[in-house]
């Protein structure tokens, strides 16, 4: 959730949880601050992950003009 936290201003995660603890541990990401390499070097790894498959389920394709 640090990583996402560091992308734009307005890009905001919302963290599912169903449980207290685990709120409490996404809660602790805002107190996390990446280096300028750091930001980097996440952003080198996750561009050489391939992305396969629709983003949208065939049903719901049509709703968002995909």
């Amino acid at each position: 959730m640090g990583w996402v936290l560091a992308q734009k201003p307005w890009i905001v995660p919302i963290p599912g949880t169903r449980e207290l603890e685990r709120m409490e541990e996404n809660l602790g990401a805002t107190e996390v601050e990446l280096t300028t390499k750091e930001l980097t070097d996440l952003n080198n790894a996750l561009s050489t992950i391939e992305i396969a498959g629709e983003r949208y389920p065939a049903e719901f394709a049509n709703r968002v003009g995909k």
